[in-house]
């Protein structure tokens, strides 16, 4: 570590122990614009052996424990160099170079599992629906859905997950590291878009790392540091997944890309499917952005399908209103050319339909065009017989018509025939 390295980090840890309560939150702001400090302090965790790593850490966790958002979060930068630090450590079997890190995380976790009064926390999770809408799915692209009487019963409902309450943790055992380096995860995770550049290559490249150690594809990658196999939970793997899906859509596709290739081959190994599931997703994704997006650099955005506008909606679309009104046009048209028949003598003999109705005046639905007067219709409305009689006495006089216009055209017809 080099002399002025080392200078930054020792003011760095002078400065904050003589501040004042009421100065902190200006402290926090202007944290950021110290560019030679966050690269000091990677160098620091980095040297395990270092003299300064201990009072970092103490320093760090100070940070964290004042409960200043922005403490917090430049704390948490350093989360994926401080899990590489603790399970390279544990992977050579060497823990006592590893107890003040091993103390900064246990904690960053006590402080996180807990609320404000001390009460354990339960974390909730909405699990999303597929008949809604949301930022990674549109359901018009999935295709038809079942509409039975169980989805109709679950449509609009919300499935809530819960999560703890979690055990204080007082030293790490084989038994709860990866309980504890998850959830610590989840605690970066909820905070990726602050993190900076520098954190999210650390994180991409010590995915890599945990995933290929001891195995041939670290051959392949060409890293030469321990070779001891990491043992990894598929939890972990899949908060692993999550920042690396966000640094794939944020500036770091190089590294986003190789990082999750290989926790997709240590998935494939152990068999991991929550982590397959999420790793392939993302991979399909990020296919799809590449042939789109081939020539874009630097930041980049997810490829989402969004739900048409009333005024993007075509006005000849095929809707049922639509479908009954053609059928009632096709009905009139071929009712139009075969009811009425025509008489030898040219008169048009009305067809008689059992609703009471002509065969010109009767719609699809059976009902009849032809106009009541009042007293018809109160009739008909106050006793289904009395319709009945009517609709007879309606029959009657159409065949009588009808018997008339035989006679007529008969008699007429005989009296040609004598005066011939």
């Amino acid at each position: 570590m080099l002399a002025m390295d080392q200078g930054v980090v020792e003011e760095w840890l002078s400065e904050y122990k003589t501040l004042p309560d009421s100065a902190v939150s200006a402290y926090a702001a202007s944290l950021k614009d110290k560019g030679a400090l966050v690269p000091a302090l990677y160098k620091v965790i980095r040297e395990n052996y270092s003299e300064l790593l201990e009072p970092v850490c103490h320093q760090l966790f100070e940070f964290y424990r004042s409960g200043e958002p922005q403490l917090q979060r430049f704390t948490l930068q350093f989360l994926p160099e401080l899990l590489w630090s603790l399970l390279s450590v544990s992977a050579a079997r060497d823990p006592h170079t590893s107890g003040c890190i091993e103390a900064l995380l246990l904690g960053i976790y006590n402080l996180e599992i807990v609320d404000k009064d001390g009460q354990s926390k339960v974390l909730s999770f909405t699990v999303p629906s597929l008949s809604k809408p949301s930022v990674y799915h549109e359901p018009s692209a999935i295709g038809s859905m079942a509409l039975t009487e169980g989805a109709l019963a679950n449509h609009g409902l919300s499935r809530v997950v819960y999560s703890g309450p979690l055990l204080q943790r007082e030293n790490f055992t084989a038994q709860n590291r990866f309980e504890v380096l998850t959830f610590l995860l989840l605690c970066y995770n909820a905070a990726l878009s602050y993190m900076s550049s520098t954190s999210l290559q650390s994180l991409c490249q010590i995915s890599s790392r945990v995933c290929i150690c001891g195995y041939p594809r670290q051959q392949i990658r060409r890293y030469k540091g321990i070779s001891t196999r990491m043992t990894v939970t598929s939890e972990f793997l899949v908060q692993l997944l999550t920042g690396i899906h966000y640094a794939l859509c944020n500036g770091e596709a190089e590294l986003g890309s190789k990082a999750l290739d290989d926790v997709l081959y240590r998935a494939q190994l152990e068999l991991f499917p929550e982590a397959l599931l999420m790793g392939n997703a993302i991979k399909s994704t990020q296919q799809g952005a590449t042939l789109k997006n081939n020539t874009k650099e630097g930041t980049r955005s997810i490829q989402v399908e969004i739900t048409p506008t009333a005024s993007r909606i075509s006005r000849n679309a095929v809707t049922s209103l639509s479908i009954r009104g053609h059928r009632w046009k096709r009905h009139e048209s071929q009712e139009a050319s075969v009811d009425g028949q025509v008489t030898p003598g040219g008169t048009t003999i009305p067809d008689i339909s059992v609703t009471g109705a002509t065969g010109s005046e009767r719609l699809p639905n059976g009902d009849s065009m032809r106009p009541r007067s009042d007293g018809e219709t109160a009739e008909a409305g106050a006793d289904p017989r009395s319709h009945d009689s009517s609709r007879g006495q309606e029959v009657r006089r159409q065949k009588s018509v009808r018997r008339m216009v035989e006679n007529d055209s008969s008699g007429s017809a005989s009296v040609g025939r004598s005066q011939y």
